[in-house]
């Protein structure tokens, strides 16, 4: 049974990227989120086994308040932040919010599943 992905990033560009690359490598997409809302309720429903998150993101709840809410709805999740935001202050917040990895956009290829195969076996 292939691992399922949630990815939540609020360009259709970025998610249909990743999309491409997660399924060439033997992944199951559980779903997408375009914000850090419809990420939580899509985390809560889809159930997925890793999810990869956006920082900034339209909506009254960021990446990284989006990370917080999932963790304390299910402290299992496993979140693996892919972001421009890559300074080291968005970083530090990421891992203290609980997030296992932080990959920065434009993202290689090799790192991001990398950090995936990680979490997800």
């Amino acid at each position: 049974m292939s691992k399922k992905i949630l990815i939540v990033d609020d360009s259709l560009f970025v998610r249909e990227s990743l999309k491409m690359l997660f399924i060439k490598n033997g992944y199951e997409i559980a779903g997408e989120a375009a914000n850090g809302e419809e990420g939580i309720k899509k985390a809560n429903l889809l159930k997925p086994d890793l999810i990869t998150m956006d920082i900034t993101m339209p909506g009254t709840i960021s990446g990284l308040e989006a990370i917080k809410q999932i963790l304390t709805d299910n402290p299992d999740n496993r979140i693996v932040v892919c972001s421009a935001m890559g300074d080291k202050y968005n970083l530090k917040e990421a891992i203290l919010a609980g997030a296992k990895d932080f990959v920065v956009k434009p993202y290689q290829p090799e790192r991001l599943l990398e950090a995936i195969k990680k979490y997800i076996a």
